[in-house]
């Protein structure tokens, strides 16, 4: 038995709208859930010190006054790039 939908008062146009923006709303909310996660980028403390343009005596004082995170394994201490790029401030 096969199956008809009908639909009133609406044009072919405005019907083929309606179907492609349905399909671009889910679409994109897959985009958007299925978007590959990005490693987590680890760097040493002398990597972070020539990128920010210092000495590493100076991100250890920011690691003690609490203002760059730092993690560790053993006795290495590495800090995430992104916490660095949020720890920096804009200025006005």
């Amino acid at each position: 038995m096969d199956k008809f939908i009908q639909v009133y008062n609406i044009s072919p146009q405005e019907f083929r709208a309606e179907i492609l923006a349905s399909i671009k709303k889910e679409l994109d909310t897959l985009k958007e859930n299925l978007q590959p996660k990005e490693p987590t980028e680890y760097l040493s403390r002398k990597e972070v010190a020539n990128m920010l343009k210092v000495d590493i005596s100076t991100i250890s004082n920011w690691c003690k006054t609490g203002k760059l995170k730092q993690y560790g394994i053993g006795a290495r201490v590495y800090f995430k790039r992104k916490d660095l790029e949020e720890s920096i401030i804009k200025l006005n």
